[in-house]
């Protein structure tokens, strides 16, 4: 029987260092330890859990750690994300506040979750909230981790680990820069859109991943070139600049459309309508704090979204 009371951080800290630098000098010089005390460590973590935790690579340049020590690493990784959180906690009561809540948000909410979080702040001001803006992916893996409270984005995978509210609606389509001809034609076909480049998020977003489905469906098959690239301001000003033709949220460009620094592309079935929806895990316990955010935002009914 593993005895985890005799397990500390400080073995778990050693592991990790371990697997970040490569190697026990790496990993002692980043503790400010010496390598036979980095070996201890992890020796008495093996001792405890029964498995190794290390192997050699196979280019024999240094230590990578095994299955079972990602297992160890990612419970370390949890532990220390419950201690900064009881920090923050005992940080914000200092303060006055009483509690602390962490909203995730996809690159594209940048548009309107500041405002929102400002408004949260407003209303309740003894809740101290932490906006946090990333990719679909790692905003995913932050509510895996428990490192988010709450997180905006579109339609998570299904599966019974998310639980989600649905708050309004998420255009997207095409869009160019006004002397593109093609935002003059009525309705634009996929012949007209192959002889433009397609200027796209990067993998694993998921304005990509919906701009895939559309021209997958649209093209039969046919294949278009793309220009990836990872922000929408990039996206932007790269059609402006009359390099191609870009999808996006329109969410992301509703200045530079009223600007005319813009212009729709009509093409089939555009715009594609989605839902942005207010995400949290389920395994995660919903405390004061968060459940008073959470409430106050699902309330708001979509009014802080673009319109």
């Amino acid at each position: 029987m593993i005895r985890t009371d005799a397990l500390t951080l400080r073995q778990l800290r050693a592991l990790a260092a371990v697997a970040r630098g490569g190697s026990l000098a790496a990993a002692a010089g980043g503790l400010g330890l010496t390598p036979p005390a980095i070996h201890a460590q992890i020796r008495a973590l093996e001792g405890i859990l029964g498995v190794a935790l290390l192997q050699r690579r196979s280019d024999s340049a240094g230590s990578s750690p095994t299955p079972e020590g990602e297992m160890a690493m990612e419970a370390g990784r949890r532990i220390e994300e419950i201690l900064r959180r009881l920090a923050a906690d005992l940080e914000a009561r200092a303060q006055g506040k009483t509690g602390r809540v962490v909203l995730g948000a996809v690159s594209t909410g940048k548009y309107f979750a500041p405002r929102l979080v400002a408004r949260l702040r407003e209303i309740l001001p003894e809740i101290e909230v932490v906006l946090r803006e990333s990719n679909r992916e790692r905003v995913l893996e932050g509510l895996e981790r428990q490192e988010l409270d709450l997180a905006i984005m579109g339609r998570p995978p299904d599966g019974p680990e998310i639980e989600e509210d649905v708050l309004g609606p998420h255009p997207h389509g095409l869009i160019a820069a006004p002397e593109n001809p093609l935002t003059r034609l009525e309705e634009v076909g996929a012949k007209d859109l192959l002889r433009h480049s397609i200027i796209s998020r990067e993998q694993g977003s998921g304005t990509r991943l919906l701009m895939t489905r559309y021209l997958d469906s649209l093209a039969d098959g046919r294949g278009f070139t793309l220009i990836e690239m990872g922000s929408n301001e990039s996206i932007k000003q790269a059609a402006m600049a009359g390099l191609g033709v870009a999808f996006l949220s329109l969410h992301t460009a509703m200045e530079e459309l009223r600007q005319g620094r813009l212009a729709l592309v009509r093409a089939p079935g555009l715009p594609l309508v989605r839902q942005w929806r207010l995400a949290r895990a389920r395994a995660a316990p919903l405390g004061p704090a968060t459940a008073r955010i959470r409430a106050e935002i699902l309330a708001m009914k979509g009014d802080f979204l673009p319109k």
